[in-house]
């Protein structure tokens, strides 16, 4: 059995020619130029890939290969897996895998006599092989072609790093170098992702943050490095949809990504190596930026203004004023896609990766947290401690929340989001239902300070819209005086709110 490790990296269509002509490749000591024909087999009802399983023929000019690999370790693009290749002779041989469990579901007559091909990929590839420092050896390729699966095809223009032999870290080295001058970004899904998608039909969608698995046994840096892959990964899945979409939804659910990964920053900072989170946090900070102002005007054009035109359709002062939203909306979307497509993306995104894969799994001295131990026994302690101070604090926010101070309830709302981020990193390790109802109280009550906070925020911006236009500003007033009762209703809410929060309890750890 081998292990494979390699990092996959999108590369857009229109900037393949720049690649190539990229000065870093005329340092590679090997070149060569063929052509891949894949085709990828499984069940009727997709059980190998139900099972983490992928069974692959590659044609090696007359002859074809057949390799088994599995489920392994993934985030963002890189990715390391056991893999089994052998020759085929015209029927599926499973017996070189030395996983006993894998090779005797494969070899189960159920699954290996209604194998049956899915999809096909077909692509040129440009390989590279470098020869770096310490007896590291990574190949870079290109790859450009096609994937098909029930008469349909998707285009393949994608860059894989492996590592042939040594050190993980020149995987980002060369990427990083790479990604300076070209627009490259990590490629969560790989060829056989997508082609699963284009077999069964499946439209993309936004992607939404999930679970991440944790163990109990874990180190605290650890579980860290996990949630801030998963963070990295949340992100990285809505790229593509952000830039190729309409949707508001796909730039959105990267800012939730991105104000995660923050929230695991300064949550894990009293365990992390000094000075860490300083090399992550400046770049993190300036891409919530960017995404913040895009969503502010998606909010405001969909939630703020449009449903009041909707409800007076023939007030003409509103019609312009939305005009003006879109028009602004539309120039800060160009601006934020713009740079989502610019190669200093692609840069931070792989930094970001390097520096989490870099983290060794021991506690460090990077900060101090009240009430929490430097060196915790082990993450439920970690856990548990983190959680008590976070809800703590969030009840000092509660007693100091005034309706009439918007800022006090913007500020309980950031503090009720750092707790639910919290609760839901450390969830696998609590009794599901209790957690569950938890965190459904919080997001209750977190959703309606933002809606509060939307309406507060929207002032200022519809104002900086309507300019010194007189018909502006009285559609400014028209659209506050719409959603008044809405407002109202919300800050009635907030105290029987709050009086709810102060009676929710921690769940309790599993050991």
């Amino acid at each position: 059995m081998a292990e494979e490790i390699e990092l996959k990296l999108a590369l857009p269509e229109d900037a393949q020619r720049a690649f190539l002509r990229h000065p870093l490749l005329r340092q590679a000591t090997h070149k060569q130029s063929y052509r891949l024909t894949n085709l990828y087999y499984d069940t009727p009802e997709l059980a190998l890939r139900e099972r983490g399983i992928a069974l692959r023929l590659r044609a090696q000019g007359k002859f074809w290969l057949q390799s088994v690999k599995c489920a392994g370790n993934r985030a963002g693009g890189l990715s390391a897996r056991p893999e089994w290749e052998t020759p085929y002779g015209g029927h599926f041989d499973f017996a070189a895998i030395d996983e006993e469990t894998v090779r005797a579901w494969l070899e189960r007559p159920k699954i290996v006599n209604r194998i049956a091909p899915v999809f096909e990929t077909n692509f040129q590839r440009i390989a590279w092989t470098f020869e770096l420092v310490r007896g590291t050896r990574i190949e870079l390729a290109l790859d450009r072609g096609w994937i098909a699966a029930g008469g349909q095809r998707e285009a393949i223009s994608e860059v894989e790093i492996e590592l042939l032999e040594g050190d993980p870290a020149e995987l980002f080295a060369l990427a990083q170098a790479l990604a300076a001058r070209t627009p490259l970004v990590l490629a969560p899904l790989s060829k056989a992702d997508r082609g699963y998608r284009l077999f069964g039909q499946i439209p993309a969608t936004p992607f939404r943050a999930v679970p991440i698995p944790l163990a109990a046994t874990a180190t605290p840096v650890e579980a860290f490095r996990s949630i801030a892959l998963a963070c990295l990964d949340h992100l990285q899945r809505n790229h593509a949809g952000a830039i190729n979409s309409d949707d508001p939804e796909y730039i959105h659910q990267m800012r939730v990504a991105v104000r995660r990964l923050r929230a695991a920053l300064r949550l894990f900072a009293p365990l992390l190596p000094e000075g860490f989170a300083a090399r992550l946090l400046p770049a993190l900070q300036d891409l919530m930026a960017m995404l913040g102002a895009a969503r502010d005007y998606d909010v405001l054009l969909a939630e703020i203004a449009a449903p009041v035109l909707r409800a007076l359709p023939d007030e003409p002062r509103l019609a312009a004023l939305v005009g003006v939203i879109t028009e602004r909306r539309f120039a800060i979307r160009r601006d934020a896609l713009q740079r989502l497509a610019a190669p200093h993306y692609g840069e931070v995104v792989l930094q970001t990766l390097a520096t989490l894969h870099g983290l060794e799994g021991k506690v460090g001295s990077g900060g101090t947290a009240p009430e929490t131990p430097n060196e915790p026994s082990s993450l439920l302690e970690f856990a548990a401690a983190q959680l008590r101070r976070l809800r703590k604090k969030t009840l000092a926010l509660a007693g100091q929340a005034n309706v009439d101070a918007p800022e006090t309830l913007h500020a309980l709302r950031i503090g009720i989001k750092r707790l639910r981020y919290a609760l839901e990193f450390f969830a696998p390790l609590a009794a599901k239902k209790p957690m569950q109802r938890l965190l459904a109280h919080l997001t209750e009550l977190q959703d309606a300070l933002g809606q509060i906070n939307d309406l507060a925020n929207a002032g200022a911006l519809l104002m900086d819209c309507a300019g010194d236009d007189p018909r502006l500003r009285e559609a400014v007033t028209l659209i506050g005086g719409w959603h008044g009762p809405r407002h109202q209703k919300l800050l009635a809410a907030v105290p029987r709110g709050l009086k709810r929060l102060g009676k929710l309890k921690l769940p309790r750890f599993r050991a």
